[in-house]
């Protein structure tokens, strides 16, 4: 009999894109479908990086090196000693998006069984990547009502148990845009030497926080060198999704070793991908200036018109490109399916992620949805019109 793994069966479906044929259905019927469900920008791909894949010479794209290109791990190094974090280029490991990085890191550290702690609302994604490599996510609930912070440390040291290998932190967050303050990451470095855990320190929105103080990633803990392996990304602070280049960066020399024979393993990371990363390294600092005004303009626009709705609640995001809301319905994810089956607002209307997806704990987030705030202003005030429209009629709503 032919039957799929159990892997495979309890494999859970995006909730950022599982939502997609009733979106591609509601176009095929004229409605015009703003896009808040996924993080993809808008925002253009730096010059330089476009310019380093046209401009490039190649005869044969052949294989890269497992580790990546020489010159990208080396440009990198020189990014990173820029805002702090001193590593070398054999410190880092090029890898397909983040990812991979983040599987990587799970794999070379954790045996089947073993707790990861991770803070929800998270990344859905890290659920399936946790199925992968047969590794239970321990969750710790963070609340919208004081904007996702995170818990007080005697509440972390309450879930470890023998069996925990580690933390994940994602700082700017996905899918609530908290930013985590250096104080509270100082003290999660102290669990994690008392009790001699792993940090997987996601950092892939790091140039998109929205205070004075420049960003304070795990890597600047000190005594945790050997604990924090940061995962990067090229995907959104160049916008370059669709290149698929990631880094998974550890000054535990053990650690890279194994990341190096899982990298052979899979061979390499793409050619063209790693051309465009090197590229968008030269990119100016006024590229990310322009990027930051905007996305802080932008999330402006987007949550005072939430803040307007009766009975919505949503937060502030101090970082990323994403914001969390809870309204006043029945259902999330029914009312996604309602806004692209049902509803449509002078032939217009939105497409949201459920949230309920983000969270491990069964129950949580019902009612709550990930707006991403990567279109321009005029779509964005046409997609909060289509919002309240759909909240005033929706037949499940609770207010």
């Amino acid at each position: 009999m032919l039957t799929l793994s159990k892997k495979a069966q309890a494999m859970p479906a995006s909730p950022i894109r599982k939502l997609v044929p009733f979106a591609d259905a509601a176009k095929k019927r004229g409605i015009k479908v703003y896009h808040l469900n996924i993080g993809q920008p808008d925002i253009e791909s730096p010059k330089e990086a476009l310019d380093a894949v046209k401009n490039n010479n190649l005869k044969v794209v052949a294989y890269a090196k497992s580790g990546g290109n020489d010159s990208l791990r080396e440009g990198l190094a020189r990014y990173y000693k820029g805002i702090g974090i001193d590593e070398e280029a054999a410190d880092i490991n090029i890898t397909n998006g983040g990812s991979e990085a983040l599987q990587i890191a799970l794999s070379v550290t954790c045996d089947p069984d073993d707790e990861v702690i991770v803070f929800e609302p998270f990344y859905t994604n890290y659920n399936s990547f946790a199925l992968q490599n047969d590794v239970k996510l321990v969750p710790i609930t963070t609340h919208i009502e004081d904007g996702f912070a995170l818990p007080p440390m005697s509440e972390v040291e309450k879930h470890i148990t023998p069996k925990t290998k580690g933390v994940v932190i994602c700082n700017p967050g996905n899918p609530t845009g908290c930013l985590y303050t250096k104080e509270a990451l100082l003290e999660l470095g102290e669990i994690a030497k008392k009790y001699g855990l792993f940090i997987y320190a996601d950092e892939v929105y790091r140039e998109f926080c929205y205070t004075d103080a420049p960003h304070f990633s795990c890597m600047h803990i000190p005594g945790l060198e050997q604990n924090v392996i940061l995962l990067d990304s090229v995907s959104k602070r160049y916008s370059l999704c669709g290149a698929r280049i990631g880094y998974l960066v550890s000054r535990n020399k053990e650690v890279m070793a194994a990341v190096m024979r899982y990298a052979q393993a899979r061979l390499c990371s793409p050619s063209y991908g790693q051309i465009a990363a090197e590229g968008a390294l030269d990119a100016p600092k006024s590229y990310f200036k322009a990027v930051r005004d905007e996305y802080i303009h932008r999330r402006d626009v987007l949550i005072d018109g939430l803040q307007k709705m009766k009975g919505v609640i949503a937060p502030r995001p101090m970082g990323a490109f994403y914001a969390a809301a809870q309204l006043p319905v029945d259902d999330a994810e029914t009312f996604a399916k309602w806004l692209l089956e049902e509803f449509n607002y002078n032939g217009e209307t939105v497409m949201v992620a459920p949230m309920a997806g983000f969270y491990a704990t069964k129950g949580l987030g019902k009612n709550q949805i990930r707006l991403a705030y990567v279109l321009k202003e005029e779509d964005l005030r046409h997609a909060l019109v289509c919002l309240e429209k759909a909240l005033e009629a929706y037949p499940g709503r609770t207010e």
